[in-house]
């Protein structure tokens, strides 16, 4: 979701920039920079580790950051690295460092959530979306709505979609008359509904054409 986002946003940067390759952990106070990078050379090539001190005393945070050379290996170690360590991809370096340490450690120390819940949740995006849209009285469900001026690929189409976990089916419909695309797209939870429509809502797919992502009645209870 990452690359595809950065590849629709009009930039011409390097994809393999320091936004897709740089990981943030939490770890031991007493890790120095080697075993940070002991624990985490096992998932590809590293350009850097460095520790977060804190600037009065020079102790360990017990944060780290880790710089892969490839984004395919930064995503590797998230997936793969002890879940101890809460690894999420790292703030791009124009970002406030103080808040971006905040957030992480506020979003970090809440419960893990369990059952059919997202790999997304930890990141700090995800769960500020969270907060926001409890506000919102929306009627939500499992099952949603996608419209396009232009006619959907069936394959082209379910891979997106199925870019979020939980993905049940894709149903994409033609409109003979004026030719615009429509599908029906249902996960297995609301949870994953709701994660969709927040990252596909106005994702430009093909580059230039704008989805158009609202929740249909499922029949059952939103309230859940």
């Amino acid at each position: 979701v990452f690359i595809a986002q950065s590849r629709a946003s009009g930039s011409h940067r390097d994809l393999e920039d320091e936004e897709l390759t740089r990981i943030f952990v939490m770890i031991p106070k007493t890790y120095t920079e080697e075993d940070l990078r002991e624990k985490f050379k096992m998932y590809g090539d590293i350009e850097y580790c460095s520790i977060i001190k804190n600037k009065t005393t020079g102790e360990s945070k017990g944060l780290g950051y880790v710089r892969y050379l490839k984004p395919s290996q930064a995503a590797q170690a998230i997936e793969e690295c002890d879940r101890s360590y809460r690894a999420i991809l790292a703030e791009p370096k124009n970002k406030s460092s103080e808040s971006f340490e905040h957030d992480y450690y506020s979003n970090s120390m809440r419960p893990e959530l369990r059952g059919n819940t997202l790999p997304f949740c930890m990141q700090p995006e995800f769960c500020s979306f969270e907060k926001a849209e409890t506000r919102i009285q929306e009627p939500v469900s499992k099952r949603l709505s996608v419209v396009s001026r232009l006619p959907f690929i069936q394959e082209q189409l379910f891979a997106l979609f199925d870019l979020v976990p939980g993905l049940e089916y894709c149903d994409v419909q033609r409109d003979p008359h004026t030719n615009s695309g429509y599908a029906v797209i249902q996960y297995s939870t609301a949870a994953s509904a709701i994660y969709a429509k927040y990252k596909l809502h106005g994702f430009e797919y093909p580059p230039g054409n704008r989805l158009t992502v609202i929740f249909l009645e499922d029949g059952n209870d939103s309230s859940e």
